[in-house]
């Protein structure tokens, strides 16, 4: 029995040597929208993990490279040259965040196109990782009414301890003392890196596809409570010990804890959903 040949059109693989080659001109290709990337992680608080995500996402591509020798496929290159079109396109008309998607993926279509369909659809994750990465223009304009609903929960909660609270917008008002809800307070970052890290998590652990999927969805709805918790909270100690350490030590120093709480709580539902072991394979 002959062996079955891979789906699609084959061509002879280039010598290793121009892989690399190759690879190095999509990096050159993507300078514009790297220097891009570059200037909001240091910039845009609600992306600043993409200086570690990034980086992250070329090492679990190093991991997962391909051992074979390359062995080419042409529909890739077709998929290549237009990917290429649109990203100039996108450049053109200003749409960064795009260009930067496309770019990463054309990364991707690099690697169909030398080493084949197979060898491309097992090792896709770093590329979609690296699309996290991303600031996408609307997270920026959500955090506004996200923060006034936060303020406005997170008030009608702390009245079922017995605290008079009054809420205006997003402002929330404690009989000493008031507490605008800007965006540091809606929570938005919390769930964007949470998202991020269970998305990660997800790849890392081994278990059923419908357990690591649990875990993914499950890191929106643990830091939206997350922060309403730490909002409630907030007004609790800014009410109990004063102004100063509600909005002061303890509005900069809950963030992590509460943020280590929902990881925690996210290793929990792992268990439950019987994704425990690690995958040996990426470290």
């Amino acid at each position: 029995m002959t062996p079955k040949e891979a789906p699609g059109p084959q061509r002879a693989g280039m010598p290793g040597r121009w892989v690399w080659f190759l690879y190095a001109g999509w990096f050159v290709l993507g300078y514009p929208v790297l220097r891009w990337l570059w200037i909001q992680w240091r910039t845009n608080d609600f992306y600043s993990h993409g200086l570690l995500v990034f980086p992250l996402a070329v090492y679990l591509f190093w991991r997962l490279r391909p051992r074979t020798a390359p062995r080419g496929d042409d529909r890739g290159l077709v998929v290549l040259l237009v990917g290429t079109g649109m990203y100039v396109l996108a450049l053109s008309r200003h749409a960064e965040y795009l260009a930067a998607m496309v770019w990463i993926l054309l990364g991707f279509v690099v690697l169909w196109s030398v080493w084949g369909w197979e060898a491309a659809r097992t090792r896709w994750f770093p590329f979609l990782f690296a699309l996290l990465a991303v600031p996408l223009p609307f997270v920026e304009k959500a955090s506004l009414p996200l923060s006034q609903w936060a303020g406005s929960v997170a008030g009608h909660v702390v009245r079922w301890f017995g605290i008079p609270v009054t809420i205006n917008g997003n402002q929330v008002s404690l009989p000493e003392a008031n507490l605008v809800v800007g965006a540091q307070c809606s929570g938005l970052r919390s769930m964007v890196a949470l998202f991020t890290l269970s998305v990660l998590f997800a790849f890392l652990v081994r278990g059923p596809w419908w357990g690591r999927l649990i875990l993914v969805l499950s890191a929106l709805p643990i830091a939206l409570v997350g922060n309403l918790a730490r909002v409630a909270s907030l007004l609790i100690v800014a009410y109990h010990w004063g102004a100063d350490v509600g909005f002061r030590f303890y509005h900069d120093y809950s963030g992590y804890v509460f943020f280590l709480v929902a990881f925690l709580t996210l290793i929990g539902i792992a268990r439950l959903v019987r994704c425990n072991d690690i995958r040996s394979d990426i470290f």
